[in-house]
């Protein structure tokens, strides 16, 4: 037995885990991304969030929001979930120590029926038991278990991203629709003049019913949007305080949106770092990783199980001398069990978790497509917004002249009712396009900054009380061999 157990103990350690290796699967990355005109390897997304923002009441929203999102707690609780079910697939690969205990009262004979009596029979024994992994199950069940641990933490990192610029997307919005407000009680306050004027004239017997009746009805149109913008702006700070982790309430402001403002220059940075840094790539290749080791698991399957036990212990008909003068009992064992007729459970077994790391691998790639194709667009989305931008301030300020010189010319005698108030009604929707496009502007930023995947890793190492598991660590924390270690 002592050989036996020197000869398993060295195949367990010589021994190789069946089944493949993982490496990162081959993708075809452009030299740069479509739409960066000037590729660079500085990126957007190296810099941290507080360095992104330069609004100090947005800077505050941001950091309240990851430390009271629920959000966050949940993605963080299902991190610590994976953590401990490393350790339980884990604890499979050591030896398993117990006890057993009895306690009888009966007619005792022996074999031949020559004695009789009636009386107890006490039992106490310590066992253990081992299985030795000589083909690797047991640690490629613990490769998968650390590939959805590596996808808990990734999955949380995206909820750090996703949080930081929902936060920012949500502010931006909501002094956009302060910014329409203002307009519209601009508006409001201008056609209230227009309006005011006409009846004056109508009164003194100078104007028209037809010049009073135009300028209330656009009086009126633009007093029902006022309402409607109200509302918006409270379902705006509703939907900020449950980012925030807060009840519904007031949201401070900042600074105004036309104050809002990034870099000219925004550069994306090189395709390969956005596979080593984007929250769902990073998931994706944390799928491949478990799929891999869970298909190492089903050809191990396959193979027999070898398991050593030992127990040793007393039994004695008094209780008093089950420690003392009892009889020893003691056994070694070892044992071999295999599959021989599954009726294809196991070969069906295989073949689905076999197809199951090909759909891990072609999700993958769809990922990564799907990344390159969304920080493409973003880039292009800010590049032909920055060039409307230009071009609606120049309509902004054309009929804010157009305005100025109606209401002289009508107050002059020198145009009628109609000039005045056709100018009034087009300024009103070029300023709220001018604000929208500028919100569009901000939001294409803050949007290529999530698609680029940047900010959590500054977070994480400015906070490290929050995040104690981090990716440095992961290794670490449950070390293994070679095919489990990420590249």
């Amino acid at each position: 037995m002592r050989a036996l157990l020197v000869a398993a103990i060295g195949l367990f350690l010589c021994a190789c885990a069946i089944g493949p290796d993982f490496r990162r699967p081959e993708v075809a990355e452009p030299p740069a991304f479509r739409g960066d005109a000037a590729p660079a390897p500085a990126s957007i997304a190296d810099l941290p969030w507080w360095e992104l923002f330069g609004d100090a009441t947005l800077k505050g929203l941001i950091e309240e929001a990851l430390t009271q999102n629920h959000d966050l707690r949940i993605a963080a609780s299902r991190v610590e979930q994976a953590r401990y079910a490393v350790g339980i697939t884990r604890a499979d690969a050591l030896p398993q120590v117990g006890y057993q205990a009895s306690a009888e009262r009966g007619k005792f004979s022996l074999p031949d029926g020559s004695v009789s009596r009636t009386g107890n029979l006490f039992f106490g024994a310590l066992q253990t038991a081992w299985e030795v992994d000589l083909w690797g199950r047991i640690r490629r069940a613990t490769e998968a278990s650390l590939g959805n641990l590596y996808l808990a933490e990734d999955a949380r990192r995206g909820v750090v991203l996703s949080l930081v610029t929902e936060v920012a997307q949500a502010y931006f919005e909501l002094r956009e629709l302060d910014l329409e407000l203002e307009i519209a009680l601009r508006t409001r306050d201008s056609f209230q003049q227009t309006f005011d004027l006409f009846q004056r004239q109508l009164v003194g017997g100078v104007g028209t019913r037809l010049a009073t009746a135009r300028a209330e009805a656009a009086l009126a149109n633009t007093l029902a949007t006022i309402p409607d913008l109200e509302r918006q702006i409270v379902a705006k700070e509703n939907q900020l305080s449950i980012l925030l982790g807060r009840p519904p309430g007031d949201i401070p402001r900042g600074s105004a949106l036309t104050e809002q403002g990034f870099a000219p220059e925004i550069p994306a940075g090189l395709p390969a770092d956005l596979l080593r840094r984007r929250p769902d790539v990073l998931q994706a290749e944390d799928a491949i990783l478990a799929a891999n080791a869970q298909v190492g698991v089903a050809i191990a399957d396959f193979f027999p199980r070898i398991g050593l036990t030992a127990l040793y212990g007393n039994q004695s008909s008094d209780l008093d001398d089950i420690v003392h003068s009892g009889s020893n009992v003691w056994s070694i064992a070892a044992a071999l069990s295999g599959p021989l007729f599954q009726s294809g459970r196991i070969y069906y077994g295989y073949k689905f978790d076999k197809a199951a790391w090909e759909e891990s691998l072609a999700v993958y790639q769809q990922t990564v497509l799907n990344a390159l194709a969304e920080v493409s667009s973003t880039l292009v989305a800010r590049q032909k917004l920055l060039a409307s931008s230009a071009e609606l301030e120049r309509q902004v300020i054309a009929l804010q002249d157009a305005v100025s010189l109606s209401n002289s010319r009508f107050t002059g005698g020198l145009a009628n009712y109609y000039e005045v108030l056709e100018s009034q009604q087009e300024l009103f929707p070029a300023e709220n396009a001018l604000a929208r496009n500028q919100l569009a502007t901000l939001v294409s930023v803050v949007q290529l900054y999530r698609a680029l995947g940047g900010g959590w890793q500054a977070e994480e190492a400015a906070h490290p009380e929050r995040y104690p598991l981090r990716r440095d660590a992961l290794d670490a924390l449950v070390p293994c061999d070679g095919p489990c270690e990420r590249e």
